[in-house]
């Protein structure tokens, strides 16, 4: 089955053609091409990639909807079929705990719970309407969702400390996000060290724009940084992460503004963003560092937090058998690595220096020889992952319930 793994951003589109067979291992589907579409604007920056040849260009790219077309444009000339479709959707609130084929309803439900993710349904429902309008109603489209790898998260991680009957009258929990690319670690973590993915204990550090940590035991998430929308938990590039709940109230009345825009600067101006100014790239911030005390201050908050959760997640899981780095940030960044990792000689996690420094945006494992806990980079896949999730939901309704 040729399944397009669709996953769109505020201003992006990942796409990636895979040729899976259903009931197949994980890492089993082979691409057959794809790409990425950035910077929506008068010259979006386009790469695409196919049997080992890479295209890089500049052209105008307006919205999700010509970026669509453009994918898709690129993928049929390579004369390849699309029979069906996976989107990431990064909330699936309280309803959606398993991928679900896409129709009016679903459409429905996912925009209800837009408010709690406002910087990626949106994206995702635009990048599903611009799918039907080019490939027409034939090919099915399938929903696959970041909060659902974290829905048997124990109620002892999940639940806030508010008034249980707005718990209860909201559907308030701690969801939980970056689900997709979990999933690919876990089985990737699980390989590293010899063991089966529902007997391994592992501290998985997802570092990029957005940022999270979770701790996961025998496949299943037990806790994790997000929690009922993607800003609480680690610092990250333009979001605060975890802030005393009453700063919120106190900036309404001290700045004279309304809820929704003290929210908005905590997604937006905020996190690395906001304490370094300029940027929240933490490759710009590397480059800043020496000279300003504001770009090293950004980058000892960010570690910092990241070390909090780290140590915090070992507690949690009474030990792990490795700690996981991934996303861009986790993935090419040694140094940010060695910032947040070093120093746990005394729980058993013991980092190689050279190891470390030799790898940049490939996995493997980066630990001493006589460490305890593994320590290891495993680059993000969620396109593979929606593939494979696509692919068996499919199957699922073909058959009743039966793979």
């Amino acid at each position: 089955m040729n399944v397009l793994a669709v996953n769109c951003g505020s201003s992006s589109l990942k796409f990636r053609l895979f040729d899976v067979e259903p009931g197949a291992p994980l890492d089993s589907a082979r691409s057959l091409g794809g790409g990425d579409i950035e910077r929506f604007g008068p010259a979006a920056r386009l790469r695409f990639s196919r049997d080992g040849r890479v295209e890089e260009f500049e052209e105008p790219i307006a919205d999700h909807a010509e970026a669509v077309a453009r994918a898709l444009g690129w993928l049929a000339t390579g004369a390849t079929d699309v029979e069906a479709v996976g989107h990431r959707m990064v909330h699936g609130g309280t309803r959606f705990t398993t991928p679900v084929a896409i129709d009016d309803a679903v459409m429905e439900s996912i925009q209800a719970v837009e408010a709690l993710a406002p910087l990626h349904n949106r994206p995702s429902l635009a990048g599903v309407r611009a799918c039907r309008e080019v490939l027409g109603p034939a090919p099915p489209m399938v929903a696959v969702f970041d909060t659902a790898f974290h829905a048997l998260m124990p109620e002892r991680a999940a639940r806030y400390a508010i008034p249980w009957e707005v718990t209860r009258k909201h559907g308030i929990r701690r969801f939980g996000f970056h689900g997709l690319s979990y999933a690919w670690v876990t089985a990737r973590a699980a390989a590293l060290v010899g063991r089966a993915p529902d007997d391994v204990r592992l501290v998985a550090l997802h570092l990029g724009s957005g940022c999270s940590a979770t701790a996961i035991r025998d496949g299943t998430s037990v806790d994790t940084s997000m929690g009922l929308t993607p800003l609480e938990g680690l610092v990250m590039a333009t979001r605060s992460g975890d802030v005393d709940p009453a700063l919120l109230g106190y900036l309404v009345r001290a700045e004279g503004v309304n809820v929704a825009e003290v929210e908005s600067w905590l997604n937006e101006r905020s996190g690395l963003l906001g304490l370094a100014g300029g940027s929240g790239d933490v490759r710009d911030l590397l480059t800043r560092e020496r000279d300003d005390p504001r770009a090293r201050l950004a980058l000892e908050v960010f570690c910092h937090r990241a070390r909090k959760y780290l140590g915090a997640y070992l507690a949690v899981l009474e030990g792990a058998d490795a700690v996981v780095f991934t996303g861009g940030v986790g993935t090419h960044q040694p140094e940010i690595r060695r910032r947040i990792a070093g120093g746990f000689e005394w729980c058993g996690l013991a980092l190689d220096a050279d190891a470390n420094t030799a790898v940049q945006g490939r996995e493997a494992v980066i630990s001493g020889a006589g460490s305890a806990i593994q320590a290891l980079v495993v680059p993000a896949d969620e396109e593979r992952v929606i593939a494979h999730e696509t692919a068996a939901c499919l199957v699922r309704a073909a058959t009743g319930g039966r793979e």
